[in-house]
């Protein structure tokens, strides 16, 4: 195996970074350190996660703890639990008022 020891790597032009064409590997028990950030174009996938995200996340949400805030579309439920007492805007109230005066008669 060869090693390679030096300061600093650039581009072949010595203005730039140079291109990783196969990646790079970072064996366990070492990271990357640095001032600056990583650009990624792309997916990436990590074990963990720690600090604040922004932009568009998707897939799985879970884990979540703290105060996370959700905004979503549509919830679909295989079940419920809790009463439902502070539901709004669901329509149930005057579906159960038809059913009440279809089975008690009144209105």
């Amino acid at each position: 195996m060869s090693r390679i020891r030096a300061d600093k790597f650039v581009n072949n032009a010595a203005n730039g970074a140079p291109q990783l064409t196969f990646g790079a590997e970072v064996v366990a028990g070492v990271g990357l350190t640095g001032a600056g950030g990583i650009n990624i174009t792309g997916i990436a996938t990590a074990a963990s996660f720690v600090g604040n995200l922004t932009g568009n996340a998707s897939g799985t949400a879970g884990g979540l703890t703290g105060t996370p805030n959700l905004v979503v579309g549509v919830i679909t439920a295989t079940s419920f639990s809790g009463d439902g007492g502070n539901l709004t805007n669901v329509g149930a109230a005057q579906s159960t008022r038809t059913l009440q005066v279809w089975l008690f008669g009144g209105g």
